[in-house]
């Protein structure tokens, strides 16, 4: 199985970068990634000013995909997720939610010991390995692997697990696939501007859907099948995230505009991804067993 190392990375999602590898559809590949600090903070003397807002969120890539057009869609299934044996975090002044309130520099190194991340000698936090920034190449714009959008990027959706499938747009030749800034645990909001950041490796399967139509992004699990929309606000992204699924309903399983909303009112729902990057990243949530009853399956 080929692997694409971490020194080979992007600071912008751009259709200029390189590729740095090229593969068929179907194609099992495997991204090793550096924490969004490019690893540069490995004990708790080292402050986030250590590292400077140039080596923040690397993402490894961008890999070209044969056959993909603009148009297309890329799938994207997450096989499995390896993470190191340690993270860190920090906070800073004028960082995140509470930026406001946090009066210094604070790093805190936590390790993983099997599947706890060991926050105190109180707490053992359970891992949940995810995917903060993963994305195609935008049409025409060059976007900081830090800001999240339409392409995918830094969403900080926590639901992008091993398990799960992302779908994104198909913006120029090849794609362009690139991904890092994985987490081994963070909670929806990601308040202080970071979760347990963590190197680690990516396996994923590849493949390039032709013909379909759906609102981008859009992850699915085995219980959920959710859309995810950033904005400059969190009102606007949730609204947005909602007039994706609500557009989903009414195109793929044929139920009327007023029903789906009905519906969507009933069982849908509405959660916040992140509320610290350039834009704000909100998710709805419907449940699978409902696509299963109209006999819909996602290509």
């Amino acid at each position: 199985m080929e692997m694409i190392p971490k020194e080979k990375g992007v600071l912008l999602m751009s259709a200029k970068n390189i590729p740095v590898m090229c593969v068929d559809s179907n194609a099992i590949i495997v991204f090793e990634t550096y924490d969004c600090f490019s690893n540069q903070i490995l004990t708790e003397d080292q402050p986030f000013s250590s590292v400077g807002w140039n080596k923040i969120n690397p993402a490894t890539g961008p890999l070209f995909v044969n056959g993909a057009e603009p148009g297309d869609i890329l799938k994207v299934e997450i096989l499995d997720i390896k993470i190191a044996s340690q993270g860190v975090m920090t906070t800073a002044p004028n960082l995140g939610v509470l930026g406001q309130i946090v009066t210094g520099e604070t790093t805190k190194v936590i390790f993983i010991q099997g599947e706890k991340a060991i926050f105190n000698d109180k707490i053992q936090i359970p891992i949940k390995p995810m995917i903060g920034v993963i994305g195609t190449a935008p049409a025409t714009e060059e976007i900081p692997t830090g800001t999240p959008g339409a392409h995918g990027g830094n969403m900080d959706c926590k639901k992008i697990i091993k398990g799960s499938t992302l779908y994104l747009p198909v913006n120029v030749p090849g794609a362009l696939l690139s991904m890092g800034d994985l987490h081994a645990v963070m909670g929806d909001g990601e308040i202080v501007v970071c979760g347990l950041e963590i190197p680690g490796e990516v396996e994923v399967k590849v493949s390039v859907v032709k013909g379909e139509s759906l609102p981008l992004p859009m992850l699915v699990d085995k219980e959920k099948v959710i859309t995810i929309a950033s904005a400059e606000t969190l009102d606007e992204a949730a609204k947005m995230a909602t007039i994706h699924m609500h557009q989903f309903l009414v195109e793929h399983l044929d139920i009327g505009i007023d029903e789906a909303g009905m519906l969507l009112s009933l069982v849908g729902d509405l959660r916040i991804c992140q509320v610290v990057d350039p834009l704000m990243t909100a998710r709805m949530e419907f449940p699978q067993w409902i696509l299963d009853q109209y006999e819909y399956t996602l290509k």
